[in-house]
């Protein structure tokens, strides 16, 4: 959720100011629970009969439906344009038979959710600063295309996206359905990766960038989430941390297995099965400096997997925080050294 610019203690301070927005939703199991009125009342559309979580794991994030508007008709220029941005600024990327786009964090950041469309396929571009969680799904479901929206609500201090269509409400780490008429239902996430705009330059000459529609609605290119991925804790999160790392710590994720970031860093390289994890200098984090050009390298990570057929492909997987990866997949693995080369 957006903060003030300044700094997480500001956000923290105000938001405290608030009341209430720190304290649990709902009570009961989730077959037998019933939506707080307020709930109700702002969402008449949504089933809350049905829900496939506790309504007591959801916090209000502070704004409410859709105070972070989703961007709805994407603006795009070539990514060989004077942009502004530096070579190392993070984008999320995304290459569809050809057909390559890139989505700078600095306006996911204000915005977190691009309903787009790329080589004809209806996507959906998400990122959730607080779990850094950067994650593209095919909005097309059981021959339908969805289009969705923010709730302003949170679980496990991750997005809580609404489809528009039926007003069901969606985890966005996951990709699925939690609450409302379509609940359990799952979005294709499709293989992106999160890179410094010179890479994506480099690799995809003919891409397309997304800009701003109006530069001044927002203080693109300044992050509201400074300092926070040097916290010691994550913000508005309720649930058990992992014990083997620091919450805050990056992992790369693949479905529900994970490496450390400063592993593969160390590493430059892991193979693990079909699977290949690489890491590179030269990326900003999103959520250091209040201008994400001056943000702290990081690296990044691209994740391939082989087969004999396509060779190295990129792989579905996330870079995130590890008490997001511990929160959705708490039965996950977790490696602090390198796999174990399988048997012959």
């Amino acid at each position: 959720m957006s903060f003030p610019r300044n700094s997480i203690q500001a956000a923290l301070a105000s938001l405290a100011l608030l009341g209430g927005l720190l304290t649990l939703a709902g009570t009961g199991h989730a077959d037998t629970q019933t939506a707080p009125p307020d709930w109700v009342a702002e969402w008449p559309r949504t089933d809350f009969a049905r829900s496939a979580i506790p309504f007591s794991e959801i916090v209000s994030g502070g704004p409410s439906r859709d105070g972070i508007p989703p961007i709805d008709s994407p603006k795009f220029i070539a990514v060989t344009a004077q942009t502004g941005l530096a070579p190392s600024e993070p984008v999320i990327s995304l290459d569809i038979d050809g057909k390559a786009r890139a989505y700078p964090l600095r306006i996911l950041i204000w915005h977190e959710i691009v309903n787009d469309r790329l080589a004809g396929m209806p996507i959906a571009v998400t990122y959730c600063p607080l779990c850094d969680a950067a994650i593209i799904f095919d909005r097309r479901l059981d021959g339908r295309v969805l289009d969705f929206g923010t709730t302003g609500k949170l679980r496990h201090s991750d997005l809580i996206m609404y489809d528009r269509q039926t007003e069901s409400w969606w985890q966005q780490f996951l990709g699925r359905a939690i609450i409302g008429t379509l609940t359990d239902s799952a979005l294709a996430i499709l293989p992106s990766r999160v890179e410094p705009l010179a890479r994506f330059r480099e690799r995809h000459p003919d891409g397309t960038l997304l800009v701003p529609g109006d530069p001044e609605a927002r203080a693109y290119g300044e992050t509201p989430y400074a300092g926070y991925d040097s916290s010691r804790t994550p913000f508005l999160y309720r649930g058990a941390l992992p014990e083997t790392i620091a919450p805050m710590a990056r992992v790369v994720a693949v479905g529900s297995i994970a490496w450390p970031l400063s592993l593969v860093k160390a590493r430059g390289e892991i193979v693990a099965g079909d699977l290949r994890l690489r890491w590179q200098a030269g990326l900003n984090s999103a959520l250091d400096t209040a201008a994400i050009t001056h943000g702290r390298d990081i690296g990044y990570v691209t994740v391939e997997r082989y087969s004999a057929d396509a060779g190295w492909r990129d792989a579905v997987h996330d870079v995130t925080f590890a008490f997001a990866f511990h929160a959705f997949h708490p039965e996950g693995t977790l490696h602090r050294t390198d796999p174990a080369p399988p048997a012959e």
